[in-house]
């Protein structure tokens, strides 16, 4: 597979046909998708793989690191990538475990391995908090934001992820949480294997998903939906889906990837529902341009309050 095409593909800029061509191989065999991957922690590492500073100190990805790790065309693709896409990964002290916390910005994602092995992507404006080596019992973490988790089978150390609406166990499995703090809606949907999610404070001992469904926190209860469009999970390659979704549901999406806030007073606007799919990298006023050739509507961006009014 081209670098090229392959880092352009992780950075979200490439086209639909190059986006096509990279799926369509790491389909092909195993071996692949292995290669796939390898080169997505690569690209991540990159990232994180900066000086060693002091605990509770950030440390931040520079573009001086990419030239020095990768070569040939994929260092021209890399280049690009560290000007625009750079989270932060942060540590302090708990005790005698020390706390390590990735922060993805805006407009972004990322993919990192956690100690045990563990395949995680993190979606825009969320953090993980995770400690630098797992306890004997339990695989504890705090995520406030959405992120996708391939988890490491360990029987004896089950996976705990925790939430300010609940938290998820597993032992094993592939399964997707969105439970931003600064909201109250909480879902987490189970892919493969099986999953216990309960409420935080909850009398009650939760519930067990089956594979292709979904619990969601409405009205204080968690509810089981069966799951058949794994389209809007596709934010690991870099894309906003969005399937017959109200236009109301697609600006709340804009407001929690892009981090601004969306005041929609277009009547007409809030009644139609969408199909489509924009790249992170294509911006807000891109997708918002689109949607004008599907309805008319104005929009206008106060930048001081990052408030973009829909009219």
């Amino acid at each position: 597979m081209n670098k090229n095409i392959l880092y352009g593909f992780f950075n979200g800029t490439a086209s639909h046909d190059e986006e096509v061509q990279v799926r369509e191989w790491m389909e092909t065999s195993a071996e692949n998708r292995r290669t796939f991957l390898k080169e997505r922690r690569l690209f991540d590492a990159i990232l994180l793989n900066v000086r060693e500073e002091m605990p509770g100190r950030q440390r931040t990805a520079r573009a001086g690191t990419f030239l020095k790790r990768v070569a040939g065309a994929a260092a021209v693709a890399a280049i690009a990538v560290a000007l625009s896409y750079t989270y932060f990964l942060q540590r302090e002290r708990a005790g005698d475990s020390a706390l390590q916390t990735v922060s993805v910005p805006a407009g972004q994602r990322v993919n990192i391995t956690l100690p045990d092995g563990t395949n995680v992507w993190l979606n825009a404006r969320s953090n993980l908090s995770y400690p630098a080596s797992f306890g004997r019992d339990k695989r504890m973490m705090t995520l406030n934001g959405e992120a996708y988790f391939e988890v490491a089978v360990d029987r004896d150390r089950p996976f705990v992820v925790q939430t300010a609406q609940g938290s998820v166990e597993v032992l094993g499995t592939s399964f997707n949480v969105d439970a931003y703090a600064s909201e109250s809606h909480f879902e987490t949907t189970l892919m493969n294997g099986s999953l216990h999610v309960r409420l935080n404070g909850g009398a009650d001992d939760g519930i067990l998903l089956k594979p292709d469904t979904k619990a969601t926190l409405k009205d204080g209860k968690l509810l089981v939906e069966a799951v058949n469009d794994y389209t809007r999970y596709r934010w690991r390659e870099g894309l906003i889906c969005f399937v017959n979704a109200p236009f109301v549901e697609i600006m709340h999406d804009f407001e929690k990837y892009y981090g601004v806030s969306v005041r929609v007073k277009n009547a007409k606007a809030k009644n139609l529902s969408f199909t489509g799919k924009f790249r992170y990298t294509d911006g807000i006023d891109y997708a918002l341009r689109v949607l004008q050739k599907n309805i008319r509507f104005s929009y206008r961006r106060d930048d001081e309050t990052q408030i973009i009014y829909i009219e």
